[in-house]
Parts: structure tokens; C-alpha cells; sequence
């Protein structure tokens, strides 16, 4: 069945129900408190917005053709957080994992090396954030489990490992809850978690590394002097900014550069701006983090164009990480114009 299709018969369904009247009406109204939360844990799970927004989609149709076996043993979230997992499982099978360049396993490279973009690698993608502070999302699903150095970590477990440590650490459910969700003893479960944590320290971003909120000074004076240097087009100002480690990638290229020179002479001789004023940008959030949208100018146009969408990891020291993304339709799934 095609997305589109999978979607009209999602609210087809959805619709009969209420026309109806039924006593699943109820249901409803409860069940659609908990979807941010779920695209949070199928994004976990999958690396994917997209993904995770036809894997919600896909989990509300099978609970309500399974509505009527729901007993009433376990509360409606606990039940669709089952169906979101199993449906996650599924559709994992025989998929790759989807990585950043930088954990491809390649060294960094030189900002004057060729750059290639790789379109048919399925490449880890940004998630935007809630816009309501009540958010369910915001309490479960805590910054730090959906920012994106996690959430890269977590692609290199196998999908069942995956599943364990988000049900166990994220949403904090016992053993045996998990291992009747995913059908798998309790025994196993713990295994599980032990392999995964295990794997999860050998690739896992650094604990050490306290990451600023979005909305903290630090990180919006850093932010602010980021888009000033860029829009200034002042690489030396832009390189000030950066820790001594930090790592630049900018999927769908699968190259990545470490160290603030590297960095900047990337911006001097990749990018595609010539002066003061070719680049703008908008201020976003994204995963939790810092981030901030790239608006190029097209010089026949006289506009400019949605370009990159920047995520960033700022600390006390600087700014350790930027992940510049680029992809058709990702500035409208952040609510963001095409042009400025």
C-alpha cells in the first residue's frame, strides 16, 4: 500500500469511527495525545522523519483494527507504544542503518578534497521539534534522547537492541514490560540491554559533553554570533567559535572535517557564497539542539534559496558539532519558507 493510500485509509477509518459515535470515540481523543511522543520514539528507532511519520501513521491503523481485542490491562499509551515498537520491528528488516559521514568509519578529510554527494545512502535525519511546551514529547522524550549524537549511536545497534535500551532508559519500563511488548523473555531482554549499552559506550556521544538547550544564553549568544559570521561572510570570526575537536559534516556528502582551520578553510573553499550578504539565515530548533536554516542567494533570481539546515551541539567551550543538512522538502517539514 503506497503512503498516500495508507494515509487516507488511516483517517477513512478514523472518520467512519466518530461518524459512528462508537464508544472508541474515547479512545480517539486519548490516542492523539500521544503522537508526538510516538513519531519521537519511531524517529528514535529509525534515524528517519519521514519514516517515523508513516510508522505513526501505520500504528494508529493497526490499533484500530485491533481495537476491539484491547482489554484494558495496560493504559492506551503503554498499548500504542507496544504497536508503534512492533511495527518499528518490521519494518527494520533487511534496512541498513543510517548513518552520519562521520560514522561511516573514513578519517576526516581536507577542506580542498573533492566532495561527493551520495543521494542513495539513507542518510540519519534532523527532527523538528514541538512547538507546545506541554508537549507529552517534551517529558518522555527528553532532549538528550532525541539529540541527534544519540540518536546516531543508537543506529549501530541491531533493531532489537534498539528497541530495548529506548523502552528500558527512555521510557523507563521494566524488563518484563519490554519483554512482553516485543515478545522476548525477560532474560533475553536484559542480554539485550547489556550488549546495547556496551555498544552504545564504544560509539555514544560523550557524557562529558554538556550540550546547551537551545533556549539557554550561552547557547543563543553562540548561535547569534554563528549567523553574524556567516552572513558576514568573516570565516576568521567563525572559526573563534569552534572547540578544538569540533567536526563539521554535511550529509549527503560523506566526507567530514575535524578542527576549527579545516572548518573554516571548508567555508572558504567549498562554499558556494562570494560576499557579504549572499547567505541569510533563520533561527529553528532541531532534535532538542541549536540550529539554524541557510538561505543561499540564486544570483539569477536575485533570491535566496533554502539551502542548509544547521544543527548545532554548543557547549561552554564553543560549538563542538555542526551537522549541515541538505534534502529536498526538509525546510517544509520545519514550517520553513523556500525563499527569503
Amino acid at each position: 500500500m503506497s503512503v498516500i493510500l495508507r494515509k487516507l485509509t488511516t483517517v477513512t477509518v478514523l472518520a467512519h469511527k466518530l461518524d459512528d459515535d462508537s464508544p472508541a470515540d474515547a479512545f480517539l481523543a486519548e490516542a492523539q495525545t500521544y503522537r508526538r511522543e510516538l513519531l519521537a520514539h519511531c524517529y528514535r528507532m529509525t534515524g528517519s522523519l519521514h519514516d517515523a511519520e508513516d510508522l505513526v501513521q501505520e500504528t494508529y491503523l493497526r490499533a484500530w483494527k485491533s481495537y476491539q481485542g484491547f482489554q484494558g490491562r495496560s493504559s492506551v499509551r503503554t498499548w500504542l507504544y507496544r504497536i508503534a515498537t512492533n511495527t518499528c520491528l518490521t519494518s527494520l528488516e533487511g534496512r541498513s542503518r543510517r548513518p552520519l559521514p562521520s560514522g561511516l568509519g573514513t578519517p576526516s578529510s581536507a577542506p580542498t578534497d573533492q566532495i561527493t554527494e551520495h543521494h542513495e545512502v539513507p542518510w540519519l535525519e534532523p527532527l523538528p521539534d514541538g512547538d507546545d511546551p506541554a508537549d507529552p514529547s517534551q517529558i518522555v522524550g527528553t532532549r538528550e534522547s532525541v539529540r541527534l549524537a544519540f540518536v546516531a549511536a543508537l543506529q549501530h545497534l541491531s533493531p532489537r537492541q534498539r528497541a530495548v535500551l529506548v523502552m528500558r532508559e527512555v521510557l523507563q519500563w521494566k524488563a518484563s514490560e519490554v519483554g512482553e511488548a516485543i515478545g522476548a523473555s525477560t532474560a533475553a531482554v536484559n542480554s539485550l540491554l547489556q550488549r546495547a549499552r556496551a555498544q552504545l559506550e564504544a560509539v555514544g556521544p560523550n557524557e562529558d559533553d554538556k550540550i546547551e538547550a537551545p533556549d539557554s544564553p550561552q547557547a543563543q549568544a553562540t548561535l547569534d554570533r554563528y549567523i553574524a559570521a556567516f552572513e558576514a561572510y568573516d570565516i576568521d570570526k567563525l572559526v573563534e567559535l569552534f572547540t578544538e575537536e569540533a567536526i563539521w559534516e554535511m550529509p549527503p556528502f560523506d566526507s567530514w572535517y575535524q578542527g576549527p582551520q579545516a572548518i573554516g578553510d571548508l567555508s572558504r573553499y567549498k562554499c558556494p557564497a562570494e560576499e557579504p550578504g549572499d547567505m541569510r539565515f533563520l533561527q529553528t530548533t532541531a532534535n532538542g539542539q541549536p540550529a539554524a536554516a541557510m538561505y543561499m542567494l540564486n544570483r539569477e533570481t536575485g533570491r535566496h534559496e533554502a539551502f542548509q539546515l544547521h544543527v548545532l551541539d554548543i557547549t561552554a567551550d564553543g560549538i563542538s558539532h555542526v551537522v549541515a543538512f541538505m534534502g529536498e522538502g526538509l525546510f517544509k517539514k520545519f514550517g520553513l519558507p523556500e525563499t527569503l
